[in-house]
């Protein structure tokens, strides 16, 4: 079931919505296939196809209650394109053409995000709130403001056409990187990774590639991705540990995907360069470098600096702190943290103080970094990285 639920969920919406003309219906369609498929495949075994089974059971479901309620006339419109121009079939998949339909410019794009990241990738407000370094509750709010604005504004929700595309593929970038950084280190749970969303992140960003090719940012993105995925089989050892970018065995990174991702660099880069092609340039530089020794911490430091001043994240601020100490050394880096103590929005955020540990670890502080070492595990919910830290003290002890 919980494979079905991460696999098939998008798909399945995507179909509802069409029935359901309406995405609060359609979500309460495709839970509710989800608890009948509980009982019904406990008792009768899974079907060769459960997202055909839940898609049918969910579709029938919606048009149950449209014709019930007269759904069609509430002021939601139809999730269908206009006719006159621009069909659907310029959409290589459902899953992207929901995303592209949920990111409405008439919502804030936090909160295009935030639905998108709910209705179309099942991720949990809890989930979304740890993305955005934000409350549940807040999150919750965020994500119901949206979806009331739309009802009570009759906004025309509306399959986009193409050429309405470019308003909207900030936010569609926005959620595909966000959707792959799930996956790429669980918010938490006994596993580093959740492949599926890594997977779906890496499928929709080169299916926005596909859909949008003159897109410097949309290249930028998938070679970003490409880039990091490369690494993915040399985070873990053999027992499941975590592994540190410079104790990693760099003969098994996927040199295919590597190859892959610098070609789109060579074209997304343009100048002045986006935040996703800095962001692809850095991780490129990781890449390039065929020793942890060899990496051009110069050159990353630059980058940063870049990034940060084109996209003032406080998460940036914090990776330029790392880059820092490897160029100037971790005293200086401890230094750069002060200004990021206080920021509210990192305020439970576990790197944070896992980088500081390892910084104090660097200076010799061994005491003050043990401190901050179990102060970043209280905020981390991931296993393999807990185990990590608590190594980390161990060590020390």
């Amino acid at each position: 079931m919980a494979e079905a639920h991460s696999s098939e969920w998008a798909f399945v919406l995507a179909a509802t919505a069409r029935v359901a003309a309406d995405l609060d219906l359609a979500e309460d369609c495709v839970q509710d296939a989800y608890a009948k498929a509980l009982v019904h495949w406990r008792e009768q075994g899974v079907p060769r196809r459960p997202g055909a089974w839940l898609t049918t059971v969910a579709t029938r479901r919606a048009l149950e209650l449209r014709r019930r309620a007269d759904v069609a006339q509430r002021k939601l419109p139809l999730l269908v394109p206009e006719p006159a121009e621009d069909s659907v079939e310029v959409f290589p998949d459902d899953r992207l053409r929901l995303v592209f339909t949920c990111c409405h410019p008439a919502l804030a794009q936090e909160a295009q995000i935030a639905l998108t990241l709910r209705l179309v990738c099942g991720l949990s407000s809890a989930e979304i709130a740890k993305a955005f370094l934000v409350k549940e509750a807040t999150m919750q709010a965020r994500i119901t403001r949206a979806k009331h604005k739309i009802s009570r504004s009759g906004i025309a929700y509306r399959i986009p056409r193409l050429a309405d595309l470019p308003e909207r593929i900030d936010a569609v970038l926005d959620v595909v990187h966000l959707v792959y950084t799930a996956g790429h280190t669980a918010a938490d749970g006994a596993e580093l990774t959740r492949p599926d969303l890594a997977r779906r992140g890496l499928d929709l960003a080169r299916m926005v590639r596909l859909l949008l090719p003159d897109s410097g940012e949309a290249a930028a993105l998938l070679a970003l991705l490409l880039l990091t995925q490369a690494r993915q089989a040399a985070r873990v050892d053999d027992a499941g540990q975590l592994v540190l970018m410079e104790d990693q065995d760099r003969s098994v990174w996927d040199r295919s995907l590597i190859d892959e991702g610098l070609a789109l660099i060579h074209e997304a880069l343009g100048w002045p360069a986006g935040r996703f092609g800095l962001m692809a340039a850095i991780a490129a530089v990781h890449a390039e470098a065929e020793r942890w020794e060899d990496t051009d911490w110069s050159e990353i430091l630059g980058l940063y600096d870049l990034l940060l001043a084109r996209w003032p994240s406080p998460v940036v601020a914090l990776n330029r702190v790392v880059a820092l100490s490897y160029v100037e050394g971790p005293s200086a880096g401890l230094e750069a943290l002060r200004s990021l103590a206080d920021d509210p929005a990192l305020a439970t955020y576990p790197y944070l103080a896992s980088t500081r540990a390892e910084l104090l670890r660097r200076t010799g502080r061994w005491d003050e970094a043990a401190a901050a070492y179990e102060e970043a595990l209280a905020f981390t919910s991931n296993a393999v990285e807990a185990e990590f830290l608590t190594r980390r003290l161990r060590r020390g002890a």
